[in-house]
């Protein structure tokens, strides 16, 4: 399960999930600034605030890292 923390106003988060969609990776979307558990629930995983990250069942990338993302799922 692939859970994507953004909001709507961030450009990366939105090019990570273009990025994914091209790739036909199905994943889960987060909305942090309309949801304060989930927000609290990335900071708890990530350690920071900002956004995007990703959460590639339990590996953790923090913003669109493409080749950190690449290696983890194997596209490479």
């Amino acid at each position: 399960m692939i859970t994507i923390y953004s909001t709507p106003t961030c450009v990366y988060c939105k090019s990570l999930k273009e990025y994914f969609t091209e790739k036909n990776i199905q994943f889960r979307e987060v909305d942090v600034a309309a949801d304060e558990k989930e927000l609290e629930k990335m900071v708890a995983i990530s350690g920071q605030m900002g956004v995007p990250v990703v959460d590639l069942d339990g590996e953790v990338v923090i913003g669109f890292d493409r080749a950190r993302i690449d290696e983890i799922l194997k596209l490479t």
